[in-house]
């Protein structure tokens, strides 16, 4: 999730915060988007959540929230601005998810795009070891039936960070995974160019036509789908690769496109369009940038982020959306992205490839994740106080 060099970790950890809490109002926002006139507003500010890293609504169901939290539960609650209660959607009674130290927990969750039919949702999180999973579940009386695991997709880490572990359903249909390099500093085991190993990769199976005797199927344009497996000539299971650690990504709603936010090692921060096939050049390149060799590195074959940014500006992005909502005209189609550690808030224009960024706002928050609702409305989860936040035209 974060670039978890050891002090920002027990920083984490321990609770004392790189920026101020926010308060029951607004988030501290200084708007500075020009023609943006935007601010963050608490949303259900009787509510509080334990380290939360997503927050996502049911397909076809505006009424309700969940709020993933990174101890091992998701948490329900009424779509009302008045909601001072949450019911355990998912508890691991089971303890089998491991919260820590570094990067590890319940990361990530995605409802089936035929939620209403068959009561199915998918988590993901990490187990001792460390090792990531991927499981399937059903839903009974209104709460994940943690008896009902069926892991779907396992992989093995080698280190506690980098494990990326945002899953979702993309438009196509398919459930996309997204894994960091397996963790440490400088990608030691070189996974990001190895596409014989799953990590430092986004994957992408089809859960909805499995061969007989398989946990899941291989869409068939997948780059490496004619591979027999890993060890032939390639993961059958990869759609992009590249990556060092993908912390928050989303679909834009209106496109279909991948955008995504790409952790950096020691000097940058990265925006990813994320397309089939397509190599983001970790380690060779940190963003635009020779990363190993520090000099003259090799270029060809990489796609360049769409945005970056260094160390004065913050030290780990956390990706969000394309802003589809109604309510700030202005910013439709404008991909909206943070930072944890310094709490800024920027909007790329999506149209145009050699766009600039535009600071949106700066706040007191450490962004953990965006959020966004059935309308296209965008929230921002606060992982220090545990508060959730809107963004809404400014007065």
């Amino acid at each position: 999730m974060f670039n978890w060099y050891t002090w920002r970790a027990i920083l984490i950890l321990t609770g004392c915060l790189l920026c101020a809490c926010s308060s029951n109002g607004s988030s501290g926002s200084t708007p500075s988007g020009g023609d943006f006139a935007v601010e963050l507003q608490r949303a259900f500010a009787n509510l509080t959540f334990t380290l939360p890293v997503a927050m996502l609504q049911a397909p076809g169901d505006p009424t309700r929230f969940y709020v993933v939290e990174k101890d091992g539960r998701v948490r329900a609650f009424d779509n009302d601005p008045a909601a001072d209660t949450t019911g355990d959607f998912f508890t691991d009674d089971n303890d089998l998810v491991d919260a820590g130290p570094n990067e590890a927990g319940l990361l990530g969750m995605a409802f089936h795009p035929d939620y209403a039919g068959n009561s199915t949702v998918y988590l993901s999180y990490t187990r001792s070891g460390p090792v990531s999973y991927v499981s399937r579940y059903i839903v009974v009386g209104g709460s994940i039936d943690s008896n009902s695991e069926q892991p779907v997709i396992i992989v093995n880490q080698p280190y506690g960070n980098h494990n990326g572990g945002q899953i979702a359903f993309g438009p196509d249909g398919y459930l996309y995974i997204g894994l960091g390099d397996g963790g440490s500093g400088g990608d030691p085991h070189e996974h990001g160019q190895n596409t014989n190993t799953r990590l430092g990769a986004m994957l992408r199976i089809d859960v909805n036509n499995v061969p007989m005797g398989a946990d899941y199927g291989i869409p068939g344009d997948n780059p490496f789908a004619a591979s027999s497996g890993c060890a032939d000539a390639g993961c059958p299971e990869i759609y992009a690769w590249g990556l060092r650690n993908p912390w928050r990504w989303s679909f834009d709603r209106v496109t279909g496109d991948l955008w995504l936010g790409d952790v950096g090692q020691g000097n940058w921060e990265e925006v990813n369009l994320v397309r089939r096939g397509e190599n983001y050049g970790w380690r060779v390149r940190e963003g635009a940038h020779c990363h190993r060799p520090a000099n003259n590195c090799e270029t060809a074959g990489f796609v360049d982020p769409r945005a970056e940014y260094g160390r004065s500006e913050g030290y780990s992005v956390t990706g969000g959306y394309v802003y589809r909502g109604s309510a700030i005209a202005a910013l439709q189609g404008y991909y909206l992205y943070g930072d944890y550690g310094s709490g800024r808030i920027w909007a790329l224009e999506t149209g145009a490839d050699n766009a600039e960024p535009v600071l949106l706002m700066d706040t007191n928050l450490n962004i953990a994740s965006f959020a966004e609702d059935q309308v296209g409305e965008i929230y921002v989860l606060d992982y220090s106080s545990g508060e959730i936040h809107k963004l809404m035209p400014a007065p």
